[in-house]
């Protein structure tokens, strides 16, 4: 047994040390052939590396070959060039030198003939003197008293010629100009046909019965004396059926009695507290009413962008008149007329259109300010940032001062032509409207009067005093006071009646 393990344990020895030198072999052998196939690739590469630089050499001299070659071919292209070069410039030499010596015989015979030509010029000059000589013999004047009177000839001639050239240019002009301008004042009336719109100084307000007569006079009167004395103006309660007169030169004064009438009535409640709150309220509808009737002319008019208070002052103008012509509608007319003729003219139609509108604007305090409406409408255009061209326009449209535009004539020339159409006006209502004016003017000057207020067509005044500075007897010398000044200074058919009331209100209220 223990032998039988001995041959195995031999065996397996034998076994592995065979192995080892058999794998030993194996692997030399390997070896070898490795080293064999590693000398034949470097071989073989090292033959192909020749091989490769055997046929780069060749493609290299190949190229430089080629390269001598394109260089000479190059170089022979560039001699022949340069050799037709030479010969041109040979040629252009020799063209040159041809020229050249025709130039010289040129300039030769050039300098013959100005020699010639100074000969025959001084010969010319000698002939010239002595024709001047034998003209200033025959003539006896020198050459400068011939040149002085010939001139002073040809001078005269023409000025002559010019002036009338001038004239008939003057007159030509002239019937141009005058037919132009009939053309567009014609064109701007056909183009802008206004109404005659015209003012009284009496509105009627029609009553339900004649029992709402008593009821306006009130107890004693105090109704009608209290509506009169809150409006400044004279209620005339006559015969004439159903219908209450209401008469003032001052046409606001007559639209807020009218309206306060009209809602008294259709109210029913009549006494001199109700009447103060209607009339308080009417005021300020009138005053809304006269906004409205401002942006109305501006929109109508087209011009834009005028103050609040300018707009409110044109609303005003509604309620004015100028012999008996509409002052809001004129401004209006106006300012369309100067828009068209401006237009026509090439001028500025908004300046002309805007100046036009606000010409009057005077017109709408002149009766609380000193001074005429030009002066006063200059001075509200100050006031209320127009431009000078406006400002001008307002000042020269009655001719006061002298234009400084275009427009500015155009607007004077408008304003006459709204004034002059047939029934555009009435003189003797503008005559009564300045009377009445005045009458209250005169009135409001002296001291202690709070307000005048002038009815029955100018023929009463009645003038409401403060009563804290004038008293019961102070009022009655006051009256005298005032008709004395009347008398002066104001001419008036008949007689005026002065009534100077003072009165002293005592309110408190009950809590």
């Amino acid at each position: 047994m223990l032998e039988n393990l001995l041959m195995i344990i031999a065996a397996l020895l034998l076994g592995i040390g065979g192995g080892y030198f058999i794998r030993k072999m194996i692997a030399e052998a390997k070896i070898s052939s490795a080293e064999a196939a590693a000398k034949k690739i470097i071989e073989e590469a090292n033959q192909e590396a020749n091989s490769l630089k055997r046929e780069k050499q060749l493609e290299a001299k190949e190229e430089a070959h080629r390269l001598r070659s394109d260089l000479e071919k190059e170089s022979k292209e560039r001699r022949s060039e340069l050799q037709r070069l030479e010969r041109r410039l040979d040629q252009k030499e020799e063209s040159l030198d041809r020229k050249m010596n025709s130039v010289e015989r040129k300039e030769e015979e050039l300098k013959q003939k100005e020699e010639d030509n100074m000969a025959f010029r001084e010969e010319l000059t000698n002939l010239h003197q002595q024709q001047l000589n034998e003209l200033e013999r025959v003539s006896g004047m020198t050459s400068e008293e011939a040149k002085d009177v010939l001139l002073q000839r040809v001078r005269n001639e023409i000025e002559h010629e010019m002036i009338v050239m001038v004239k008939d240019m003057e007159s030509q002009a002239k019937a141009e100009g005058e037919k132009k301008a009939r053309e567009i004042v014609t064109l701007a009336i056909q183009r802008y046909a206004a109404d005659h719109v015209t003012e009284t100084t009496v509105s009627v307000v029609s009553l339900p019965n004649d029992e709402m007569k008593g009821r306006i006079i009130g107890r004693e009167g105090r109704n009608i004396r209290a509506l009169e004395t809150l409006t400044g103006i004279d209620l005339i309660i006559d015969d004439t059926p159903e219908a209450v007169i209401i008469s003032g030169f001052d046409p606001i004064r007559r639209e807020v009695a009218r309206l306060s009438l009209e809602k008294l009535v259709s109210d029913g409640r009549i006494h001199p507290a109700r009447i103060e709150e209607i009339v308080e309220k009417t005021r300020k509808e009138v005053d809304s009413q006269i906004k409205e009737e401002g942006e109305r002319a501006t929109f109508e008019s087209r011009v834009h962008g005028l103050h609040p208070d300018i707009v409110f002052l044109l609303g005003k103008l509604r309620f004015r008149t100028s012999y008996g012509q509409n002052v809001l509608q004129h401004s209006i007319e106006v300012a369309h007329l100067a828009g068209i003729m401006a237009a026509e003219l090439g001028l500025d139609v908004t300046f002309a259109k805007r100046a036009g509108l606000l010409h009057d604007i005077g017109k709408a305090i002149d009766h609380e300010t000193e001074g005429s409406h030009v002066e006063i409408g200059a001075q509200l255009a100050k006031k209320y940032k127009e431009t000078p061209g406006i400002v001008n326009a307002i000042e020269a449209h009655h001719g006061d001062v002298d234009f400084h535009t275009l427009e500015a004539v155009l607007i004077q020339s408008a304003d006459a032509i709204s004034a002059v159409r047939p029934g555009a006006r009435r003189e003797t209502l503008e005559a009564y409207i300045k009377r009445l004016e005045k009458l209250e003017n005169i009135a409001d000057s002296f001291e202690g009067v709070e307000k005048s207020y002038a009815i029955h067509a100018g023929r009463e005044i009645r003038i409401m005093v403060k009563p804290d500075r004038i008293d019961d007897y102070t009022s009655i010398q006051v009256a005298r006071d005032i008709v004395k000044k009347i008398e002066g200074e104001l001419e008036y058919p008949g007689q005026i009646k002065v009534t100077v009331i003072r009165e002293t209100r005592a309110v408190d209220y009950a809590k």
